[in-house]
């Protein structure tokens, strides 16, 4: 009888046994991340405690990087289906698509939710279409590949119906909403991961008794982020990341895609601190990131980090 103290037993035996087992766990996951997880939309709810005393809650539905495909019907439906939280204010931070064929797809997906105020922002993969590539590129400091030839998308098509149906383009603007009694002001970006964010500069006739001050942009860059603290924003919404797209139980997100570090890839952290407070304490805001519900049709996996859309219930701090 051969032990695991036995010095005679083959070392090959057992590193036949070691790596037979990685390789099926290796497939395993690989499955899951490829046929289970990625289509396995989930609801995120958060509490963001940032409106001033005795306001009553404020529903934000937040969704980003549908990266909408031809034929994924599932996931219209899913969206379309979101509506039915009867949110007060849709933020959509961009990378909605990802071919030429997905138009009619968006526009049917977003439909139901055009009659509720909202405001938008876009994303890379708006403007142009992906391209394949290297995912170990995702592991340097910056991931960016200059002077790649890229398909442009409709984006001026989808821009036109947003902002017929009533939505703020927020892409290097700054906007005023009145929703559910709240006098809401917002301040946006276009893509930094595209280096087309240009901070606008303060309104010549500021808004007054503005109850909440939003911030908006598709990729959290540290520099978006520093201007929208400076200028006063309660709340930034942001998208990008994927929420890491391939986490590692119990650790995380390895990548952000951006300069964001890994530990607030996804969900509602303070920044650049901890703990926001509104009367100033450690002059943090809030940032919301959300993982988004798709990924580049050259890397369709997810793992450990399910695809998402965020209600977000803004309450008095």
């Amino acid at each position: 009888m051969i032990t695991a103290a036995d010095p005679h037993r083959s070392p090959l035996a057992t590193t036949g046994l070691t790596l037979g087992g990685l390789a099926l766990a290796g497939a395993g996951a690989l499955a899951w991340a490829s046929l289970v997880e990625v289509r396995w939309y989930t609801l995120r709810e958060v509490t963001v405690p940032v409106l001033p005393t005795g306001q009553d809650p404020l529903r934000i539905l937040h969704v980003s990087d549908l990266h909408l495909m031809p034929g994924q019907h599932r996931k219209v439906d899913w969206v379309r289906d979101l509506a039915s939280l009867d949110p007060h204010l849709v933020i959509d931070t961009g990378d909605n698509w990802a071919s030429t064929e997905s138009l009619p797809a968006l526009f049917r997906a977003l439909e139901p939710h055009l009659s509720t105020p909202g405001a938008f922002v876009l994303g890379s993969n708006d403007y142009v279409a992906p391209v394949p590539k290297n995912p170990a590129r995702y592991l340097r400091k910056d991931p960016r590949r200059r002077g790649t030839q890229h398909t442009e998308l409709p984006w001026r098509e989808l821009v036109a119906h947003l902002t017929d149906a009533g939505w703020l383009d927020l892409d290097n603007h700054r906007g005023v909403l009145d929703v559910a009694g709240l006098r809401v002001s917002f301040v946006g970006t276009d893509d930094a991961h595209l280096d087309r964010d240009r901070f606008p500069a303060p309104s010549s006739a500021p808004e007054q008794d503005v109850d909440l001050h939003l911030g908006v942009t598709h990729a959290p860059y540290q520099r978006v982020l520093t201007d929208m603290l400076e200028d006063g924003v309660d709340l930034a919404i942001a998208g990008h990341t994927h929420g890491g797209q391939l986490a590692v139980p119990g650790w995380g997100a390895l990548v952000t895609n951006c300069d964001l570090d890994t530990r607030r890839a996804k969900g509602l952290h303070g920044w650049p601190g901890p703990r926001p407070d509104r009367s100033g304490g450690d002059g943090s805001m809030w940032l919301h990131v959300s993982a988004g519900l798709g990924t580049s049709p050259y890397a369709p996996v997810r793992f450990a980090c399910r695809p998402e859309a965020t209600l977000l219930t803004l309450v008095a701090a």
